[in-house]
């Protein structure tokens, strides 16, 4: 069968003007970073929408461009609806071998749609109920059953990290991932709630396989999944959504050494989180504002949000408090703040809240105990008290078991250096 020719979008190309593909490449980029985007655009991208080979944006340009030209639709800027792009797409896709950021979205789509039947958590290999979720072929009714399945496939990769910590189980992890979101491209659902559950769904188990990558070190994987979250999260109108891909974002970003961005994130979090009914949200997106502060040196701003999250804190738990925030109690509410300390300079003051943070800790959060360790063996080091440095990180180390954590073992790799520099005893 002959493959029909692309046509040129001369609605897309009418509204560029006068300007340079490079110019209105430009302007895009401009015009998401006023929304909390982040879209690649560049000259051969606005070249390959006018050629019609983009025939749908993803739903990161989608946004940036309603908010460039408000009142138009995707059919008046020249794009076919998404729908019947994507349901025209044959159900044996040729092998995907190059991937760029602007078109991430719709190449993974493209993957998850010509998978198998059924991808199960239990892929994992670490133990725990298996959790199906069934990849539809032709028109699948999705009903309580595949929405339990997304549901139960978040809660499980949760309870996996707390265990074991990333490494291990990034890979298997974005399995289930595929499938929740082929549902969401190919299944209808019968009632607004199930659908609105669903996409709430699909983007916290975005937000999980991306805290594996950013835990395991794999940066630019994190960076596509919190986008993915983010994207689902503006298309249902989800503001808890949106607040918690906004949330890891902030912490990723500063973890990349992008603090600006990073504050951006957190501030931006916030806002989406204000409607919410949950004070303990408000004071973790307050931490990650104050550690990108303590990250540009800003003492005074840092403290500022510090005060700002332990007065949320102390407003208490609530029912509006999300699920993903079981692991945020005192202890990690010390760890956060002795980050903070860290990035500043004050070692001392830094190993006062991550000993406390280790104290605190519940021993069923091995991952994040042995972080909170890490944490301390650093501050200790760096704060000239070797010993006990040496002390704790053996305690780590030895504690370590099942747990996969990069960010842990280049955390002790630090603290070995420091004691080395010093001639003091290593691991």
């Amino acid at each position: 069968m002959a493959l029909s020719r692309a046509v040129p979008n001369l609605a897309f190309r009418r509204l560029r003007g006068q300007h340079s593909p490079a110019e209105f490449a430009a302007a895009v980029r401009r015009a998401a970073r006023e929304i909390g985007e982040q879209v690649a655009c560049d000259a051969r991208y606005i070249g390959r929408v006018e050629a019609g080979e983009i025939r749908c944006p993803n739903y990161a340009y989608e946004r940036v461009f309603l908010h460039m030209f408000p009142g138009l639709s995707l059919a008046d800027l020249g794009f076919s609806a998404r729908e019947a792009v994507r349901g025209r797409r044959p159900a044996t896709a040729p092998a995907i071998t190059t991937r760029n950021d602007e078109e991430s979205d719709v190449l993974r789509r493209a993957f998850m749609t010509s998978g198998t039947a059924t991808v199960a958590v239990a892929s994992l290999g670490l133990g725990g109920p298996a959790a199906a979720i069934p990849a539809p072929r032709g028109a699948h009714r999705i009903g309580e059953a595949e929405v339990k399945a997304v549901e139960d496939a978040v809660r499980q990769i949760r309870v996996l990290d707390d265990r074991h910590g990333a490494d291990g189980l990034y890979q298997s992890a974005a399995q289930p991932l595929r499938a929740a979101y082929a549902l969401l491209d190919k299944g209808t659902a019968a009632r607004r709630s199930t659908e609105d559950r669903l996409h709430a769904g699909a983007g916290e188990l975005s937000l999980s396989v991306g805290w594996l990558a950013h835990d395991s070190g794999r940066f630019d994987d994190a960076r596509s999944h919190y986008a993915e979250a983010l994207a689902t999260a503006r298309v249902a109108g989800d503001p808890a959504l949106e607040a918690h891909a906004f949330c890891n974002t902030s912490f990723l970003a500063r973890d990349a050494g992008r603090y600006r961005e990073a504050v951006r994130a957190a501030q931006a979090g916030l806002r989406a989180a204000r409607p919410l009914s949950s004070a303990r949200l408000l004071s973790l997106l307050s931490l990650r504002e104050a550690g990108a502060w303590a990250g540009l040196g800003d003492r005074t701003a840092c403290e500022q949000a510090l005060g700002r999250a332990h007065a949320h804190f102390a407003k208490g738990s609530s029912d509006g408090d999300p699920e993903w925030m079981s692991f945020f109690g005192e202890p990690e509410l010390e760890a956060l703040e002795a980050q903070c300390w860290s990035a500043l300079g004050d070692r001392g003051r830094a190993a006062r809240h991550a000993h406390r943070a280790t104290v605190l800790q519940n021993p069923h959060f091995a991952r994040n105990l042995a972080l909170y360790r890490a944490q301390l063996a650093g501050d200790l080091a760096h704060a000239g008290r070797h010993d006990e440095a040496a002390a704790e990180a053996r305690r780590v180390v030895d504690a370590l078991g099942d747990v996969q954590s990069s960010r842990i073992r280049a955390m002790l790799a630090d603290t070995r250096r420091v004691l080395a520099g010093h001639g003091a005893r290593t691991l």
